[in-house]
């Protein structure tokens, strides 16, 4: 079977597509991590709200991270990338990505929704953290490669002690 078939990634190619991703991140390659998303895909991890409860609306209730499109990406990357970030100075922090449990939520033409968990440990100041949770991603092939058109990050472990960023989920 075709990893790309006319409207469809394969299973394989799926996995193999969040993998990469994920390795984008730990070898720090910010500039090929911006290349997986669509220009106009969205970039939300809702909070948990006091009654234990994700918020639903990221223009009216707290997240932890929102970026309405692409663009928002491109100036974390760039704040990363230049020293700019509260959560990023020296040493920078090693990551490394897993990913679980892929499912195939459901297909619709050229779109794949998927849901997958992952855990991330980060070293930096001889501490390691661990972050985890689950992902929603929309995966769209129709420009003939794949790219993430939504992305839902839920963190399971949100009491955190310092700031979380792009890198750590």
């Amino acid at each position: 079977m075709n990893a790309v078939t006319d409207t469809q990634l394969s299973y394989d190619a799926l996995c193999a597509f969040l993998y990469a991703e994920a390795r984008a991140l730990d070898d720090r390659r910010f500039d090929d991590w911006i290349q997986f998303y669509h220009p106009d895909c969205p970039f939300w991890m809702p909070a948990w709200d006091d009654y234990d409860t994700l918020t639903e609306d990221p223009m009216n209730e707290m997240s932890l991270i929102y970026y309405p499109n692409r663009g928002g990406i491109e100036d974390r990357v760039f704040r990363i990338k230049t020293d700019r970030s509260s959560a990023t100075s020296l040493p920078e922090p090693r990551t490394g990505h897993n990913i679980t449990n892929v499912e195939i939520l459901s297909r619709e033409g050229t779109k794949t929704h998927i849901r997958f968990n992952w855990m991330t440990h980060n070293y930096r100041y001889g501490v390691t953290d661990t972050y985890w949770g689950t992902s929603f991603y929309t995966v769209d092939v129709a420009s003939g490669a794949p790219l993430i058109t939504s992305k839902k990050v839920i963190l399971k472990n949100d009491r955190i002690h310092h700031v979380i960023d792009v890198y750590h989920i």
